[in-house]
């Protein structure tokens, strides 16, 4: 019986494309001058938390730096988990970043569609809106602290006495209510502009319809443009909580944690631990690298919703 010869199989599209000698050597050519950037980002972020992690295990302490050192110890992480400080802490900087990511997102809506709209000199009042997100953060706390709460020459203590009522001291009073004024302050400008983004994308094709068949404003507001701006809003509060969770100068420069530890949040509680009092360094270590997983646990669940934000918004625009 004679054999018939096998037939060659179809090539497939990979076999189609053209042959380019060199090109995995090319893709390295274009990468390398990325290569000083991730020495730079190894070097600045990945090294110093390397070493954090290996003084979380030590009993290390400024005050006694020739004092033999027990390595390994989990009495560091033994103590930040029994720390009553550090609890309050974690619930201070909770409240610190909920309620100006919030309080943010309430008046950047605001703003944003009253910005929206064609009245006299609006890129001026643009440009008035976000100038405090363009202002240090230590030298806006320091503003803050002496010429607006001030209890002597405070403009805020000045401006409630035309009111008949008495001055106070804001700081030591209300140091919570303090720095979320300060935050919300801060980031409220960033929010108007993401809003602002979001309305300025919208089609007025579908506004004019909706007017058209007797939509009111608010109807319109709630029904199209609330959904419309989700998206942005979404991308703000994540961003915000990011940025506000990590707040030191704030709290530094206007409560310095007080009175009491009523003010202290994570990051200045970490300082106040390593560098004054005991300068426990191998205890801050420890509450470092607790607050740094669990920041990027929450980093990573915030980098997927922005991925899937990215990817509908996308979806939604073919």
């Amino acid at each position: 019986m004679e054999r018939t010869p096998a037939e060659p199989a179809e090539p497939t599209v990979a076999d189609r494309l053209p042959r380019r000698p060199g090109n995995r050597g090319a893709g390295w050519l274009r990468r390398a001058p990325l290569l000083p950037a991730l020495v730079f980002t190894v070097v600045v972020t990945q090294l110093p938390f390397l070493l954090t992690l290996w003084y979380s295990f030590q009993d290390y302490q400024l005050l006694y730096p020739t004092r033999p050192r027990n390595f390994p110890t989990l009495d560091n992480y033994r103590l930040v988990f029994s720390d009553d400080v550090f609890r309050s802490a974690v619930i201070t900087t909770v409240i610190l970043t909920l309620v100006p990511v919030l309080l943010s997102v309430v008046l950047g809506v605001i703003i944003a569609v009253l910005l929206n709209r064609r009245v006299f000199g609006r890129a001026f009042l643009r440009t008035l809106v976000i100038s405090p997100f363009l202002v240090m953060s230590s030298a806006a706390a320091l503003i803050w602290k002496f010429s607006i709460l001030d209890t002597t020459f405070g403009v805020l203590n000045w401006f409630v006495g035309l009111f008949g009522m008495q001055p106070e001291d804001w700081i030591s009073i209300h140091p919570k209510g303090v720095l979320i004024a300060f935050l919300t302050w801060q980031w409220t400008p960033f929010m108007v502009l993401l809003v602002l983004a979001g309305l300025q994308s919208q089609g007025d094709e579908i506004l004019e319809a909706a007017r058209v068949d007797g939509a009111r404003a608010w109807q319109i507001f709630r029904s199209l443009t609330l959904p419309h701006l989700r998206p942005y809003i979404e991308l703000g509060v994540l961003l915000g909580s990011i940025y506000i969770v990590q707040a030191f100068d704030g709290v530094y420069m206007i409560t310095q944690g007080g009175p009491s530890t009523d003010s202290t949040n994570l990051p200045y509680y970490i300082y106040r631990v390593g560098f004054t009092g005991s300068l426990n360094i191998g205890r801050a270590s420890a509450m470092s690298v607790v607050v740094v997983a669990a920041t990027i646990l929450i980093a990573t669940l915030a980098l997927r919703m922005v991925s899937s934000l990215f990817s509908d918004e996308g979806m939604r625009s073919r």
